[in-house]
């Protein structure tokens, strides 16, 4: 098949699958009847009933069997919190402009579509040019804003809707501002991620944890991004749920006691040097990633085996699900690791999950901003003697050279790491004077010998401080949900053959309905029954449609099938009723009585359909 019907075939599977979803309820775009706003889209009753379940398993999963510590913070936020944390000066995606309409792109999206829409739809093409915007793909991320506006010049792209001539991108930052109080003199946003609440918090959890690291905090909450041009629906939105866990550690010892329990799975991983040579992902047994160092520690290896774990449970097609590690042009500065859980849908990877080792980079951040010192400790059995380095700036002297700037310059020596203080206590002895750096200044002053001394002391010390590390996962839960409903769903023919009926194979751990209750026909004793099962059905705590409309059986079976529920209970008679799967389409005859906790134990994952197969007797429709 070629590039061309490939993309064709995508699309017409999406368009499917997104008519469904509309029609269904699942979302819808949000201020409808308002032509909608871009990026913003409201869950129906199906959507909500998804969402709340895949919430639910991933509070089972990860908060109750980690034993984690969960918050909820605010969504709106001083900006002093996200300008430690570097959001307010970095948080930026690069804009371009139509220069007559003032219509705004992303313009890494725009360069994007040219090279996808040539490689997919140019017969003409010749290998080195489709060689060179192959290569332009693999580099998008790394393009300076002089280098994308060259590349979108080279090419002759123009603005999408109207063909106009675009501006050169500029940085534009995606937060939402706002300020908080009626006087508008402090300002803030909304929140870009909900990782600050929990590392603004440490300490008090640390407190709250009996001072004993490792521990794990984690968040649900909604985060909200100013997309210059959203688009491929629920995936790139303007407010989504995020679903955050901050494990911290000490930066010493990243192992982690329970890595045995997933060394053994085996996935679809795609790191660094298999990348950048042009290989195709691969199945690596997550112990020998960590083993052979592709993965740098135990602790980030434990978590993307119980990522993999979350995403399969849930319904997502393991073929299609792969860890990529970051290229080293992608990775924060601060980062040790970096992995992003990636499923493939009619978009192509879609990055859903990212695991990261931050180092101690953000309670360092915070910690400098704030001045509250986000630490821990560990106690010495006894007594150690350790070297100290000792900064003393002798302010005085200091002050007569540099004036109002003499506080900048003590923080600046007193923040010198032991390298370059002991560099600058030679230069010092030697020389007497010696040339330094301070940042906040920007730029080189003269320390004096009479300005500073610099020793190193023997002190008796009874417990180690330091800054944890923290291992990041962080959950996109739209993209996630939007991935399990195109990897659900498919078609079959109807009874008679004359037409293909949509249907979601939602694992009934995440289905929004887990069964339906139908009388046979419309007749009062089996009405009866239907409500009396209802009744016992909410007893287990297990969501139901009752449906007591004349429509004929099938039809009614198809209106179910559609949103993915994959149970149906028949009342046919008084006694006995049948229960239809939805994907084999069986069906068993059970008692009354006895259908709620039958229907319980297979929704719960007790037991499977084939088990209960082998205890009751088939129903043949």
């Amino acid at each position: 098949m070629d590039a061309a019907q490939e993309a064709h075939n995508r699309e017409a599977f999406r368009q499917a699958v997104v008519n469904t979803l509309e029609r269904r309820l699942f979302y819808i775009p949000s201020f409808k009847i308002y032509r909608g706003v871009a990026g913003l889209y409201d869950y129906g009753p199906p959507g909500c009933a998804v969402k709340s379940n895949v919430l639910a398993f991933w509070r089972q999963h990860f908060v109750l069997e980690e034993n984690m510590l969960e918050v909820d913070c605010p969504c709106v936020t001083p900006e002093i919190v996200l300008k430690a944390s570097g959001h307010v000066d970095k948080f930026t995606d690069l804009m371009v402009k139509d220069e007559k309409t003032g219509t705004c792109y992303r313009a890494d999206h725009l360069l994007k579509d040219y090279c996808k829409d040539k490689l997919e739809k140019d017969p003409n093409l010749s290998d080195e040019k489709a060689a060179e915007l192959r290569h332009v793909l693999a580099v998008l991320d790394d393009l300076s804003a002089e280098e994308l506006g060259a590349k979108l010049k080279g090419y002759g792209i123009t603005a999408p809707d109207t063909k106009n001539t675009l501006s050169d991108p500029y940085p534009f930052n995606l937060m939402f501002q706002t300020s908080i109080g009626p006087s508008g003199l402090s300002p803030g946003y909304m929140r870009p991620e909900t990782a600050q609440g929990i590392f603004v918090n440490f300490k008090d959890l640390y407190y709250y944890n009996g001072n004993k690291l490792p521990f794990a905090a984690a968040q649900i909450g909604q985060a909200f991004r100013n997309e210059i041009s959203p688009r491929q629906g629920l995936l790139r939105v303007r407010e989504f749920t995020l679903a955050e866990i901050e494990h911290f550690v000490d930066p010493d010892d990243k192992s982690h006691p329970k890595f045995s329990e997933v060394a053994s799975l085996e996935f679809l991983m795609f790191p660094r040097e298999d990348q950048v040579s042009g290989r195709a992902a691969r199945r690596i047994p997550i112990g020998d990633a960590v083993t052979q160092g592709i993965v740098n520690n135990e602790t980030l290896g434990y978590f993307i085996g119980r990522v993999y774990l979350f995403l399969t449970e849930l319904g997502i097609d393991k073929d299609r699900l792969r860890f990529r590690q970051h290229l080293a042009n992608e990775m924060a500065h601060y980062a040790a690791d970096c992995w992003d859980a990636e499923i493939e849908c009619s978009y192509g990877w879609i990055e859903c999950v990212g695991i990261a080792d931050r180092s101690a980079y953000d309670l360092r951040a915070h910690t400098d901003k704030s001045g509250v010192a986000l630490v821990a400790h560990e106690k010495y059995p006894e007594a150690k003697e350790v070297e100290k380095l000792v900064i003393a700036p002798v302010k005085k002297e200091l002050g007569l050279a540099f004036k109002g700037n003499q506080r900048m310059v003590v923080e600046a020596l007193e923040a010198m790491g032991e390298e370059e203080a002991m560099e600058m206590k030679a230069t010092l002895e030697t020389k007497g004077e010696a040339e330094f750096r301070v940042c906040t200044l920007d730029k080189v002053v003269t320390i004096k010998s009479n300005m500073v001394s610099i020793s190193k002391e023997k002190k008796k010390e009874h417990q180690r401080v330091f800054t944890p590390s923290v291992i990041e996962p962080s959950f996109g839960i739209g993209r996630i949900i939007y991935c399990l409903y195109e990897h659900s769903f498919y078609t079959r023919p109807s009874k008679d053959g004359d037409e293909q009926l949509n249907v979601f194979r939602f694992p009934p751990l995440v289905a929004p309905i887990k069964c339906t209750v139908f009388p046979l026909v419309q007749n009062q004793q089996y009405e009866e029954v239907a409500r009396s099962i209802a009744r016992a059905l909410t007893t287990v705590g297990i969501s139901y449609k009752i449906d007591i409309t004349g429509t004929s059986i099938g039809k009614r079976y198809a209106r179910t099938d559609e949103l993915g529920v994959p149970f149906a209970i028949t009342v046919d008679s008084t006694s006995s009723v049948t229960v239809r799967e939805r994907d084999s389409k069986q069906q068993i005859r059970v008692n009354v009585d006895e259908v709620a906790s039958v229907v319980k134990e297979v929704t719960d994952g007790v037991s499977t359909w084939a088990d209960v197969l082998w205890r009751y007797p088939t129903h043949s429709s």
